[in-house]
């Protein structure tokens, strides 16, 4: 029998149950991404030198909080199941059965605020800087809530780190989540927070441009562990049939993240 370090831990999915009412861990993992990251942004906003207010904080967080939502959920579509969704368009609606793409989220977040620097006036890179600090966490948290679900596991492996995931057969496999929420979380927040306060006098834009650069290599590299989606499968790119859709999509992030970073460099 083959040797294995850990097994997938018995977490039900649904924290809390209050009569029909449900409430899942995925759920509470978006909330305290969203609050974690306004604490941390109010916080800043409080700051004598700093350029905008509380009231640009909390018009920002909702804003950003509609963009993840409708965002993902119409990235999902379009990037992972469209030919399901064109032919049940009210399916579109059902978020509750699951189904969000950080990228669709990621641009809808990107929109949102774009459109709330354009109504507030404050400067584009001094937020989108933040935001990219406090990104992470949420990232953190969404992928620790893939793993308690049990969803969005990792290949085959014969490595000891593999488990048996509830719904992915008998074989071992890794613990991709546990991966991301590492690469494109935990690692991604220690680097730019290292950064912004050991080195306050980065140009405006490189925190954003490092933050694309960074999940989207993260991810690449992750999804090398990753089971791909079972109606998708391996892209064939060039002769090659072993890219996921999670990497194909990277790969724009992160050369807009080079080249935000690059010109954003001081002269």
């Amino acid at each position: 029998m083959r040797e294995q370090w850990f097994t997938f831990p018995k977490i039900d999915p649904v924290a809390l149950s209050l009569g029909p009412l449900e409430i899942r861990w995925y759920a509470l993992a978006y909330l305290a991404g969203i609050i974690s990251a306004m604490l941390v942004m109010n916080r800043e906003a409080k700051r004598p030198d700093t350029v905008f207010s509380v009231d640009d904080i909390a018009r920002l967080t909702n804003n950003c909080v509609f963009g993840i939502i409708v965002g993902g959920r119409l990235g999902y579509v379009l990037f992972y199941n469209a030919d399901f969704y064109l032919s049940a368009p009210l399916e579109i609606f059902k978020v509750w059965q699951g189904g969000m793409s950080f990228h669709g989220g990621f641009l809808g977040v990107v929109i949102a605020t774009i459109l709330t620097v354009r109504k507030t006036k404050i400067p584009l890179f001094s937020i989108a800087d933040l935001l990219a600090c406090v990104a992470p966490i949420g990232l953190f948290f969404g992928r620790i809530a893939n793993f308690i679900n049990g969803e969005l596991y990792g290949r085959v492996t014969e490595h000891p780190i593999g488990m048996v995931f509830p719904n992915g057969g008998v074989m071992p496999r890794h613990p991709s989540q546990l991966y991301e929420a590492f690469l494109e979380g935990f690692l991604i927040f220690v680097i730019l927070n290292g950064l912004r306060i050991f080195k306050p006098s980065l140009s405006p834009g490189i925190l954003t441009g490092l933050f694309f650069l960074l999940y989207g290599s993260g991810r690449i590299i992750a999804e090398f562990a990753r089971e791909p989606d079972a109606h998708i499968g391996f892209i064939n790119i060039f002769g090659f049939s072993q890219f996921t859709t999670g990497q194909l999509l990277s790969v724009p992030v992160i050369l807009v993240g080079f080249i935000l970073w690059s010109s954003c460099q001081k002269k």
